[in-house]
């Protein structure tokens, strides 16, 4: 070989020694959650914008999302949530069908992880929410409906999440109590409200509920009573009246609003009627993220931002109003034996689509045969011709010839089913 053939061999040789060696592979990057529970129960209502989004976490360490906020909060959430979280999420709730509620949920449920989802399953919800529900679905998560209990159809859906903890579903009652109907809001009527309660401490959230909502709740004289009130509707005219504030008897509320938002949220009205009551306001636009913690007996309050010229270490106590017993009728019809509260890990009882607005076709004494229509998103299987059947959307329909098929899928028979 000549000495130019060296020359060029030993060029390519070091050329080769001197590139960089591939990089060792590399562990998932590990989600970062935050400490262990204090025995405490906490409350995040979370500075979104224009939006809803508020975190739960029980004494025990039970944590439930109540809605995600608008697509725009994501960020803020996909790092704020893994400082408050010791484990992925043990229940989402999305009040209703507003990107304003539900727009971050892809990025949280990919970044924290959720074991189940509720939502409301109304029937007029745009089809990128159903889409997005499905999408949930095949991740893993649970898809649920509130419904009252089977045991006890009359009585108010209540999760625990822990000794004394509980999450009272107030609205809707579907199928046991037909869905309000609004000519403009007929998504906003039947979010999903939610009471939460411990010891003499508790907590109202109203989604975006109107006064139509509020007049219903007070006409059938459910359990409205609580210590703070997350006011519907981001303070709109519309909602949060005079005689729901007073059934309500809050000492504080919370808004969850964004800074110059186009809706001009919140009215002044609604802040007047919140005066008039003695309830003082909390705002997320002002005071950003407002954090609440009980120890059963009082409620402590502390807003992110406070007042010029106000104490750092304020915080603002809201001496509970003793324990309020969950009501034993409702709509005026007496109530079976009181069934204990399921725990979080438990699904609730899932309503068929149809009970958005009709009952299941009564039995004519004949067992029914298949085939059976299912959704992928949802337990329940049906007869073809059952109103529930009619309500799945063609992308989610599963067809099974037998009840054996589509218990072996995980359905559970509807109403429908004899």
């Amino acid at each position: 070989m000549s000495p130019r053939h060296l020359a060029l061999l030993g060029t390519l040789l070091f050329l080769s020694a001197c590139k960089d060696p591939p990089p060792p592979a590399r562990a998932e990057a590990r989600r970062y959650f935050g400490a262990p529970p204090d025995g405490k129960l906490h409350v995040y209502f979370f500075d979104v914008g224009q939006g809803d989004a508020a975190l739960i976490v029980s004494p025990e360490g039970h944590t439930v999302l109540v809605d995600t906020g608008p697509a725009t909060a994501a960020n803020h959430l996909v790092n704020r949530l893994p400082e408050l979280l010791s484990k992925p999420l043990d229940l989402v709730i999305l009040t209703h069908p507003h990107n304003d509620h539900h727009g971050a949920l892809e990025p949280v449920l990919k970044r924290v992880g959720a074991r189940q989802l509720m939502e409301p399953q109304l029937p007029k919800a745009p089809d990128a929410y159903d889409a997005l529900l499905t999408t949930v679905s095949q991740r893993g998560v649970q898809v649920i409906s509130p419904a009252p209990p089977t045991g006890t159809p009359n009585a108010p859906q209540r999760i625990a999440l822990g000794q004394g903890v509980f999450l009272t579903v107030l609205w809707p009652r579907a199928p046991s109590d037909a869905l309000l109907e609004s000519t403009d809001a007929s998504l906003e009527v039947n979010s999903i409200i939610l009471r939460l309660s411990y010891g003499e401490t508790s907590v109202l959230f109203m989604g975006d509920a109107l006064a139509e909502t509020e007049e219903y709740l007070l006409a059938r004289d459910v359990t409205v009573q609580s210590t703070l009130l997350k006011v519907g509707a981001h303070g709109l005219a519309r909602a949060t009246t005079a005689p729901f504030l007073s059934r309500v008897g809050a000492r504080a509320a919370v808004i969850s609003v964004g800074a110059g938002n186009e809706f001009k949220a919140p009215a002044p009205a609604t802040l007047e009627r919140l005066k008039a009551a003695g309830v003082q306001a909390f705002r997320t636009d002002v005071d950003g993220e407002v954090q609440l913690v009980s120890d059963g007996k009082a409620l402590t309050v502390t807003p992110q931002t406070l007042p010029l010229g106000t104490p750092s270490d304020t915080r603002y106590t809201l001496k509970g109003q003793g324990p309020t017993p969950e009501p034993n009728v409702w709509a005026g019809k007496p109530l079976a034996a009181k069934q204990p509260a399921p725990p979080v890990e438990q699904a609730p009882p899932e309503p068929p689509p149809a009970a958005k607005s009709a009952e299941a076709p009564k039995s004519n004494g004949k067992k029914s045969k298949g085939p059976f229509h299912a959704s992928r998103i949802r337990e329940l299987y049906h007869t073809p011709d059952c109103r529930a059947a009619h309500a799945i959307a063609a992308r989610n329909l599963v067809v099974y010839k037998t009840r054996e098929e589509a218990e072996k899928d995980n359905h559970i028979p509807h109403d429908c089913i004899q």
